[in-house]
């Protein structure tokens, strides 16, 4: 008997004890908010194919030739005629240097 009393209690105590929970991050909800972007090793006439003409161009600068391009939300760095990085434009200005 003592030890169907103890299964009781316990099982009494766990009735009121809350579920634990936590916060959860959505992972798919981040990713279906980030822009579509030019990625790696795209063309010159693909990205410009597919995302439009670009809004300005600087370059090409240096050896190997680097150009960005400018568009509305995100900025496309290439080497020769391919993408090397494209890259999101942030909301918020830059922090003034120190």
């Amino acid at each position: 008997m003592p030890k169907t009393l103890k299964t009781l209690a316990v099982a009494a105590l766990l009735a009121f004890v809350p579920v634990a929970s936590a916060d959860v991050l959505i992972i798919e909800k981040l990713e279906a908010a980030q822009v579509a972007k030019p990625t790696r090793g795209m063309s010159m006439e693909r990205v410009q194919d597919r995302f439009g003409a670009p809004r300005s161009v600087s370059g090409p600068i240096g050896e190997p030739p680097i150009t960005r391009w400018d568009y509305q939300d995100f900025v496309v760095v290439f080497e020769h005629r391919f993408v090397i990085h494209s890259v999101e434009k942030s909301e918020r200005p830059p922090r003034p240097a120190s």
